[in-house]
């Protein structure tokens, strides 16, 4: 891609951000995510019609852009880009109101935990921020009736997501109908207003409440005896999502090996590295060890976050000028105790004019006080620098370069997850992860990436397991027993994150596979360049590409299009 400042804005712009502008009037909790003014006091419409909507939208964008002519390469690469993105969001829309698809329900990234976790970023410094936060708390029951209608159109075609994911969802429903709802925690943030304002938000907060607990009891009672049994997704539909999600193709049986070879490289690692930390320990002995370490220990979730700032700060002035162009608004990095307290830890980007900074989140579970920094220092390396934080707000802060739709609504799993492990690797090429208790937890997150792509594409595809678990035919318990095998959690996480990669297809592959495809046009670069290869050149060129999907940003890196 061409180095280009102060560049003109063209015709091709102009459509991509009249797109984003119509994509934000449909979806006003996209607004709330980008930090862009808008109706941030309502919820999307989330029936059938509503994904209808989106369909036409992107189909109309598309019958405009190819009228259109690219006037430089950054043109080539929107024109790539948005058509590869937005016809894929057409696919999966008509096949979803075709009844080919289900109206998604899983665990993780369904209308259930957007509408639940979007409240944790919303502004909350002035009464009108909260009486904004009271009218989309009312604005929950309406959507989730819509949802609900969304859902029996699925079940009136015989196309429902699976029956584990029905179970789990409808509990994760009661959770926040009952005490200790995550939106009970907006009670206690708004302490400090007025007692009508206050009143008014706990009234709101309990119909919302009760709109989860219908929801929950309409999935139990309606969905759930409809529900098939059987957790694999297909081939069909898993190339489909694998392709959204890595805006790529691969070869599933080839990436399954170099999966179980993965599995395999990473376990000797991380064997070698348990002699380090105590000579003679198993890997979960050496693990022991570190937990018990205090050195690595931290008490509460003030020191939490009082640590993670701290490190991702430290790295941003460790890193910036020697191997990355950061720009000053980047340099400032929030890191958060999410109000909710689901586990999850999570990135958001800054607002366009880093009025709102980038964050990162750790929502917490409940009960939660005791944390080991040797586990999470990688993660404030993900979630923060050279992660997903530099990679991120860098092309929101690209004005000059990139139109709106490219800095702000261009996102791919593959290349944004894949970056973000790439990223931990490199911090440990760069010397960060030497001590062995830090090494441990890179290996330790590297190994759950590397185990789920072995798990998402073999069970979803119905390839082979391996000899390990019994071979032949994928099932829950030798699924269970091949993650516990190769990973390190508490058996609530684990389960979770089994549940997730058998609800959400393609997406958990995503980060081992961008990385795999990120590595692969590194050295392509380094290759074709020889002794000129400059790193902190190739980082620079390859992340002003913005969010693409990984097809179009090696075409756009290597000047293919």
């Amino acid at each position: 891609m061409t180095e280009t400042t102060n560049r003109q804005q063209t015709d091709i712009d102009r459509l991509a951000e009249a797109h984003l502008d119509a994509v934000l009037e449909l979806s006003p909790m996209t607004a709330t995510y980008m930090g862009v003014p808008g109706r941030t006091d309502e919820i999307d419409d989330l029936s059938i019609d509503g994904l209808r909507a989106h369909a036409d939208l992107n189909a109309r964008t598309l019958t405009a852009l190819d009228g259109l002519e690219p006037v430089d390469d950054v043109d080539k690469v929107t024109v790539a880009a948005m058509h590869e993105r937005l016809s894929l969001e057409i696919e999966g829309i008509e096949r979803t109101v075709a009844g080919q698809d289900p109206t998604e329900l899983n665990v993780i990234a369904c209308p259930v935990q957007t509408v639940r976790d979007i409240f944790d970023i919303m502004p909350k410094e002035t009464a009108q921020d909260w009486g904004v936060i009271t009218a989309r708390l009312r604005a929950v029951g309406p959507a989730f009736e819509q949802y609900a209608a969304a859902l029996a159109h699925s079940a009136g075609h015989g196309c429902l997501s699976p029956r584990r994911q029905v179970e789990r969802v409808a509990a994760q429903c009661a959770d926040q109908a009952g005490d200790g709802s995550t939106y009970d925690a907006l009670l206690t943030e708004a302490q400090g207003q007025s007692a009508q304002l206050r009143e008014e938000l706990a009234t709101a907060v309990e119909e919302a409440k009760t709109a989860f607990g219908t929801l929950g009891s309409y999935l139990t009672d309606e969905i759930l005896p409809q529900a098939p049994e059987s957790d694999a997704a297909g081939v069909e539909r898993y190339r489909l999502a694998s392709r959204h999600f890595l805006g790529a193709e691969v070869d599933f049986a080839e990436t399954y090996a170099w999966g179980l070879e993965e599995v395999a490289r990473i376990d000797a690692m991380m064997q070698e590295t348990a002699q380090a930390i105590r000579p003679g320990a198993s890997v979960k002995e050496a693990i022991a060890v570190l937990d018990a370490d205090p050195a690595y220990q931290l008490h509460g979730t003030d020191a939490l976050r009082a640590w993670m700032q701290g490190k991702a700060d430290e790295v941003i002035a460790d890193l910036a000028d020697h191997h990355f162009d950061i720009p000053e608004p980047l340099r400032e990095i929030g890191c958060m105790i999410a109000p909710s307290q689901t586990g999850g830890v999570y990135y958001t980007g800054p607002s366009e004019d880093f009025a709102r900074p980038g964050r990162m989140w750790w929502s917490v579970p409940k009960g939660v006080t005791e944390f080991t920094t040797w586990r999470e220092l990688t993660t404030v390396y993900h979630e923060g620098v050279p992660g997903h934080h530099l990679q991120i707000a860098q092309t929101v802060y690209r004005a000059e370069l990139l139109n709106r739709w490219r800095r702000m609504a261009s996102w791919t799993s593959g290349h944004g997850e894949g970056w973000a492990l790439y990223a931990e690797w490199l911090m440990a090429d760069l010397g960060y992860m030497d001590d062995p208790g830090n090494r441990m937890g890179l290996l330790d997150g590297q190994a759950l990436r590397a185990t789920r792509v072995v798990l998402d594409i073999g069970i979803h595809c119905g390839l082979d397991a391996p000899d390990e678990v019994g071979g032949g035919a994928w099932t829950y318990d030798k699924a269970w027993e091949f993650l516990n095998n190769h990973t390190n959690m508490e058996e609530a996480f684990a389960r979770f994150e089994l549940d997730r990669y058998l609800g959400w297809p393609g997406q958990a592959p995503a980060y081992k596979i961008g990385e795999r495809l990120w590595l692969q046009l590194r050295d392509q670069v380094r290759e074709a360049e020889g002794d000129a290869f400059d790193l902190k050149a190739f980082h620079r060129r390859a992340l002003d590409v913005g969010g693409v999907g990984l097809d179009t940003l090696r075409q756009a890196v290597l000047g293919e299009l």
